[in-house]
């Protein structure tokens, strides 16, 4: 690596080899010639005068590119498409005069960017199953410890820590449906020539349309596409763009929202990330435990929800059949959605390969909190044993303001239970008081829910890609 110019970290630091590889030259590349062999294949099937000698020189030299002579006919034609037609005409001279044949820089341009978001699906799908299983886990093991809920990041009623893992999976669930609903309708281009009329293959085919319409439906099957494009323009609808990005902005969105609430439960000292032996928090100060990987998660995602308002301008901005000032655009939008979203699943299966609860802690805060919540437990159970519900009400509204100021203000410990107590007007036994209460009888059905969303949701989705479990999830810095 030539340390003099700029690398792109995603590749460097962050990315897996498998998804690199999806937007790699040599897959573009191979892609476009499997096309173009593809392309040959299927016109001699239909008829057309190609011989099984040129078909088998195009196979045989699918995967030797010669990229140095490529980037010179490039400066040369400045057009990528018709340098590497003529590079591979250079190792497949005899099929040279029916490469491309009747084809738009668009058949393997387009036809290869659909290839490449197909199987960059497949992988970021792989790894979101790995990570709805990583805090389905999680989820299970802690369906009945007791913490405190937030709302506004204020103390609010108890949930546990099982139950607030299943919003994050909910959240995950959405963007499972949301990519399940993009491979399925993913359309190949196909053959549609310049400006989408396939005026090139009407000549190519005397006119025959239905002979068109099978090299389209024969060549997006050979490439494993179940649907193509009845009508485009020269490129496939930009839409894709756009909703593909829309696709890897709500997972990224999913995942920040995880990073957000797990920086909060470590700063409380609740819950953390993993953190390494020899990892070093911060350099001056040597006892911090910084969540670097959650932040690294929240960088990226950062970085790829402002991408999805390029793909929708671009798509926004197309004139009539197409113009090119979608193409560096593209370049660079899409592989690097896929890439970052990529990097953030590893991240996200790391950290939940080491989460560290601390129930100790989470108790410590709920007992915090526990004497206010329970206060209108305290007034039911009083009323029934005889006491008027108003003046219990006011009663507790004064003793917790006082509890409330000894906690704030002079940083001692909340007695409002020990005021409570002592206050003749409840009569209250404090062994019947600390029985009612314990933080279980302050969840809910919280458990009962974990137990009916994982069976119910969570585990017919693992059992359906049962096939896709297991996933390398070692982070490269």
């Amino acid at each position: 690596m030539d340390k003099n110019v700029y690398s792109n970290p995603l590749a460097e630091r962050y990315s897996s080899k498998e998804m690199l590889h999806t937007f790699s030259p040599t897959f573009k590349f191979t892609t476009w010639r499997k096309l173009w062999y593809l392309l040959a294949e299927t016109e001699k099937e239909l008829g057309i005068d190609i011989t099984d000698e040129q078909l088998e020189e195009m196979r045989q030299n699918i995967d030797n590119i010669d990229y140095e002579l490529a980037l010179e006919m490039e400066k040369k034609f400045k057009h990528d498409v018709m340098a590497h037609v003529h590079t591979f005409g250079t190792v497949a001279p005899k099929a040279m005069r029916i490469i491309h044949l009747g084809a738009t820089s668009a058949f393997v341009g387009d036809n290869t960017d659909l290839i490449q978001i197909k199987e960059a699906l497949s992988i970021i799908k792989k790894k979101l199953i790995n990570v709805i299983e990583g805090i389905m886990t999680f989820s299970s093991e802690y369906k009945n410890l007791p913490t405190l809920g937030f709302t506004h990041f204020q103390a609010a009623q108890l949930t546990t820590v099982g139950k607030r893992a299943t919003l994050w999976l909910q959240s995950l669930l959405l963007d499972l449906e949301e990519l399940e609903f993009r491979e399925s309708t993913l359309r190949f281009r196909g053959v549609k020539g310049t400006t989408g009329t396939q005026a090139s293959f009407a000549e190519l085919f005397d006119g025959d349309f239905s002979k068109v319409k099978e090299l389209d439906e024969r060549i997006a099957t050979k490439m494993n596409f179940n649907n193509v494009f009845t009508v485009t323009g020269q490129t496939y609808d930009r839409k894709i763009d756009s909703g593909i990005s829309n696709l890897l902005s709500s997972i990224a969105e999913s995942a920040h929202k995880f990073t957000n609430d797990l920086r909060l439960l470590q700063h409380l000292k609740e819950v953390e990330e993993p953190f390494e032996k020899n990892q070093i928090g911060s350099s001056a100060m040597a006892y911090k435990r910084n969540p670097m990987r959650s932040e690294r998660i929240a960088s990226l995602a950062k970085f790829v929800i402002a991408l999805k308002q390029s793909t929708a301008m671009t798509t926004s901005t197309q004139w009539f059949e197409r113009t090119l000032d979608d193409s560096a655009n593209k370049r660079l939008t899409v592989p690097q959605a896929f890439l970052a979203v990529d990097a953030i699943l590893i991240i996200w299966k790391n950290i939940l390969e080491g989460l560290v609860v601390y129930p100790k802690m989470i108790e410590k805060h709920i007992m915090e909190e526990l004497p206010f919540m329970a206060t209108e437990y305290i007034i039911m159970y009083c009323v029934k044993n005889g006491g008027d519900r108003q003046v219990l009400h006011e009663k507790i509204r004064l003793h917790s303001m006082e509890a409330g100021k000894r906690v704030k203000i002079e940083g001692l410990e909340n007695d409002l239970i020990e005021r409570i107590i002592n206050d003749e007007y409840f009569n209250l036994d404090k062994d019947k008081l600390v029985r009612l209460l314990l933080p279980k009888n302050f969840i809910g059905f919280s458990s009962e829910q974990v137990d009916d969303f994982l069976k119910f949701e969570v585990m017919p989705i693992l059992e359906k890609y049962n096939h896709l479990l297991g996933m390398d999830s070692e982070l490269n810095v």
